[in-house]
């Protein structure tokens, strides 16, 4: 059986804990991976301004380099994993095992992280607000006469990582550029991405005492949250609760992403259906950037039921199968209580399930021995109904009528917001609003990526401070 072991300082440990991990469909066995107890993680954690003295001699432009040359790496070339290689194929295979993406829908993701990785200067030029690297180097500098002087937060990024898609690894890829030593706990059903991405980096010349790769329970990622000065934590509301108000702690959950469209574009609103779509079924709707409501000041029920059409269409393909788009749940369950929320709600007066009557059967279904939630458009009446404004693991969304004067109060925290509209009034309301963290002007897609841009919080303020810094000739 595959084996992952630790990574201590980049090092190979194997534990005498192991989680073994089931393949989706046949729920047999499929890796074994060791375990890091807390007592473990807390006494690595004792030494980290050892790790960050390895990077010492690498400038800011080294690293970056270097993770510029591990995208080819991460995407092309056979990595060790454990005592064993794995091509890139074999990486394919294994995330689809443990997670249910389809084979296509796993290399989507391996491009999007190539992509990050390869564009690490211009990522990093736009979490520093093109800073210039020398500054962070010396620790301070001139610009247009102004000193400035930065100082690092944290000896380690804390990363406690997920299981529902593996594009969403390039959120902490940043702080390797950043000249962060990393924590990881992966997520138990996606090990493979976080472990791939550190062999790569390690490939490419960055030195491996940056990285700790920690499988734990969840003891062990609280230590880690709670020994790391900065760190990232992506869950589901329920388990973000415990560190909400913890300014130490970025918090990625749920991102409610949502499509709005203005009176002045609302008649023309078939040309935007392709947009509409791809928002909400792209990656299997596993994203937190996928759109789970969109907001209409008419024709709410004409672009329900053509969004409902088109998405009815769309059934369970083999993992090998290049048109694939629906990924299984690998926790049965948790598909089964998706559901049965579902219906619990649409009880409630004010919404109706369009895709259910399309296809005239269940949305869950069983298909070659896995389990699969049929993508779900409802149409609610008001966006106080409890299904319209809701994010669930699979494409799933809501047309809901709101009038535009009522925007973007009536959407609530949204991590995207794609604005099909030209009127100012609204864009101006959109763009001085705190509860829309990216704004997509014009028909983009919810889940398009624009890597100078940050994501749910900006990495370099995280991971750096600055200081206030008086110089007089003598010192300088």
């Amino acid at each position: 059986m595959l084996h992952i072991p630790l990574l201590r300082k980049g090092k190979p440990y194997r534990s005498l804990d192991l989680l073994q991990v089931p393949h989706h469909r046949t729920r047999q066995a499929f890796v074994e991976i060791s375990q890091a107890n807390a007592g473990l993680i807390r006494r690595d954690l004792l030494d980290l301004e050892s790790t960050r003295k390895a990077l010492a001699s690498l400038t800011f432009a080294d690293i970056i380099a270097r993770c510029q040359q591990a995208a080819d790496y991460f995407l092309n070339d056979s990595l060790p994993l454990g005592e064993s290689e794995q091509t890139p194929q074999d990486y394919v295979e294994q995330v689809s095992a443990t997670t249910g993406l389809p084979f296509v829908l796993a290399r989507k993701n391996m491009q999007k992280i190539r992509t990050a990785l390869a564009q690490m200067e211009e990522v990093v030029a736009g979490l520093t607000r093109h800073l210039e690297l020398r500054i962070l180097d010396d620790g301070f500098g001139q610009v247009n006469g102004q000193t400035l002087s930065f100082f690092p937060r944290t000896q380690a990024l804390g990363a406690v990582l997920p299981n529902n898609s593996p594009g969403v690894h390039s959120i902490w890829a940043p702080a390797v550029a950043l000249k962060t030593p990393l924590v990881v706990k992966p997520g138990s059903a996606e090990p493979w991405t976080p472990y791939r991405m550190i062999q790569a980096f390690i490939r490419a010349g960055i030195p491996a005492e940056m990285f700790g790769y920690y499988p734990t329970d969840h003891a062990g990622a609280n230590e880690i949250l709670r020994l790391c000065d900065r760190s990232i934590f992506f869950g589901d509301a329920a388990s973000l609760r415990r560190w909400a108000g913890d300014p130490r702690i970025e918090l990625h959950g749920p991102g409610y992403s949502k499509i709005v469209m203005g009176e002045d574009a609302i008649d023309d609103w078939p040309n935007y259906l392709d947009i509409l779509v791809s928002s909400v079924l792209e990656n299997s709707g596993r994203s937190c950037i996928n759109a789970s409501s969109i907001r209409v000041p008419r024709h709410g029920k004409e672009i329900a039921e053509a969004l409902a059409e088109r998405l009815a269409s769309v059934v369970p393909r083999a993992a090998d199968d290049e048109e694939a788009q629906l990924a299984p749940f690998s926790e049965p369950s948790l598909a089964v209580r998706m559901s049965q929320m579902i219906d619990a709600r649409l009880a409630e007066p004010g919404a109706r399930d369009l895709t259910s009557e399309l296809r005239k059967g269940p949305r869950l279904i069983a298909w070659e021995d896995c389990t699969y939630l049929l993508p779900t458009i409802i149409l609610c009446d008001s966006p106080e109904h409890s299904l319209s404004n809701l994010e669930l693991l699979f494409p799933f969304a809501s047309v809901v009528e709101s009038p535009e004067r009522d925007l973007p109060n009536s959407l609530g925290p949204s991590l995207v917001v794609t604005a099909i509209t030209t009127n100012q009034k609204l864009i101006s309301r959109l763009t001085s609003s705190p509860l829309v963290g990216r704004l997509n002007l014009g028909p983009i897609p919810t889940n398009h990526v624009q890597w100078d841009q940050p994501h749910e919080g900006n990495l370099f303020d995280h991971l750096y401070g600055r200081r206030a810094l008086q110089t007089s000739p003598v010192s300088v």
